[in-house]
């Protein structure tokens, strides 16, 4: 892994969405299963890897390819939100952690962000469930930036209406894309991978932890506060 910046200079925390945050990429399978049995096909572990942590017009177009389907990606964007719908209100679940370590960031008064390759409706949708936009300064979405991740453009962004150096901003990620993104940024890095990515190449990262209830990240954002 690389020598992280000096963590005293930590001054915000940014947080990807899907997968980090809440179980979506469980529901994505999900709904990337229903899709692609409806066209004789199978959501492969390849494919879903390639398409994590994109937005989604980037991730359809790589499916399209894969599996030489006929649909345009604007047909599998509507038919994805249609069955994305009926599973989000009664599936959809914070990641271990994530409760506690807004709490904690709340206590220390740490600036937080949300920094998504969803789209704004669904970024506003996933949140509300759970009542969670209130406790974040800002909401950045693939709608707010021109080259979705693993393009740093987004977490640029996020430090600019921080008014920080992107190198005094923590980013959480789960997907090697998107640690990607926050690694190409100069933030950073600490990546949360789960069960749909486990295996994926972090070493571009700084560190790696288990959940988000490790003390590591704790510890990088109260340095310079003790």
């Amino acid at each position: 892994m690389n020598n992280p910046p000096n963590a005293s200079t930590i001054q915000a925390i940014a947080f990807d969405m899907d997968g980090l945050m809440f179980n979506t990429e469980d529901l994505y399978d999900q709904v990337g299963d229903i899709l692609l049995n409806r066209r004789g096909h199978r959501f492969e572990l390849d494919l879903k890897l390639k398409m994590m942590g994109r937005p989604g017009k980037q991730a359809f177009a790589i499916m399209i390819d894969h599996l030489g389907i006929d649909d345009t990606v604007e047909e599998l964007q509507n038919e994805s939100k249609l069955i994305f719908a009926d599973l989000l209100p009664s599936n959809i679940e914070t990641m271990p952690g994530l409760l506690s370590l807004l709490d904690f960031a709340e206590q220390h008064a740490i600036p937080k962000c949300v920094a998504t390759s969803s789209h704004r409706q669904f970024a506003d949708k996933a949140l509300g469930s759970f009542n969670l936009a209130p406790r974040f300064d800002f909401i950045l979405t693939a709608d707010d930036v021109e080259n979705g991740k693993p393009s740093p453009d987004i977490y640029l962004a996020a430090a600019e209406q921080f008014s920080i150096p992107v190198e005094q901003m923590l980013v959480l990620e789960d997907s090697v894309i998107g640690s990607t993104a926050a690694a190409t940024a100069g933030a950073v890095t600490v990546a949360v991978p789960t069960s749909h990515s486990l295996d994926g190449d972090f070493s571009h990262v700084d560190h790696r932890v288990d959940s988000l209830d490790s003390s590591l990240i704790r510890d990088l954002l109260c340095r310079e506060r003790r």
